[in-house]
């Protein structure tokens, strides 16, 4: 039975971006990478033209059994029509899913998820502590079909 590695010097997310980019290059858009100090954007991609761009944060998880991306608080304030996320799935080393979901989406339902989960009890029945963590998760099978490879939807 193999091994399964854990990843914890973020070398998994680093991979995310690397393959999105490389699949914007093979759909024939023009990716480039951002420094890593360059806040929201990791990846700029335009058609070939030059006459749409798009802004992209990459999200990438390496779970097999569930589409769960972890993100910041500031991903709910974030919102551009001109930035979406791309979430990579690495399925434990699998050919990678991708899911390209507007910043809004993202925003708005990490943010509900956020604010619902804070207004449950914990598992003591305690009131639970603010965290600047969120994941995001689809709603249900059918939004999660609707955002998988929707290349098309950046509109480049």
């Amino acid at each position: 039975m193999e091994k399964k590695i854990v990843d914890k010097s973020g070398s998994i997310g680093i991979a995310g971006e690397f393959f999105v980019a490389a699949e914007l290059t093979r759909r024939g858009y023009v990716a480039s990478l951002t420094s890593k100090n360059t806040k929201a954007i990791d990846i700029l991609a335009s058609n070939k033209e030059g006459s749409k761009t798009v802004a992209i944060q990459v999200k990438t998880s390496d779970n097999k059994k569930t589409n769960r991306w972890k993100m910041s608080e500031a991903s709910e304030k974030v919102i551009s029509e001109n930035l979406f996320y791309i979430l990579v799935n690495m399925r434990e080393g699998e050919i990678p899913n991708y899911y390209i979901v507007p910043s809004a989406v993202v925003a708005t339902k990490i943010k509900t998820d956020y604010e619902n989960w804070l207004a449950m009890p914990g598992k003591k029945g305690q009131k639970r502590n603010p965290t600047t963590m969120r994941i995001f998760t689809f709603e249900d099978s059918e939004q999660e079909e609707n955002y998988k490879d929707a290349w098309e939807s950046l509109g480049l």
